[in-house]
């Protein structure tokens, strides 16, 4: 089993009225087990958030990388795909 460390921490009241609510209704066993799965969460989003950050960095690198950009249309774009749709509704 891992080292235990306790630590002390403030919290709102809501708070702390959220986690007796989830030890009463047996949603939780324990405060502890509430903080725990909580940073559990914490852990994931900040891992999920890093991964996602790192692709995004290799997405820019990538957009950087493929050469100068060119001017576009919107116009043109939307003229386009108008006439993609009329294509495709007439087929």
């Amino acid at each position: 089993m891992a080292t235990v460390e306790k630590l002390s921490i403030a919290l709102t009241s809501e708070f702390a009225t959220d986690i007796r609510r989830a030890i009463e209704t047996g949603e939780y066993a324990s405060v502890s087990e509430v903080i725990r799965d909580a940073l559990r969460a914490w852990r994931q989003a900040r891992e999920s958030r890093a991964v996602a950050l790192d692709e995004l960095r290799h997405l820019w690198r990538d957009g950087v990388e493929s050469g100068k950009s060119i001017p576009f249309d919107p116009e043109d774009i939307k003229r386009r795909g108008r006439e993609r749709l009329a294509r495709a509704q007439g087929a």
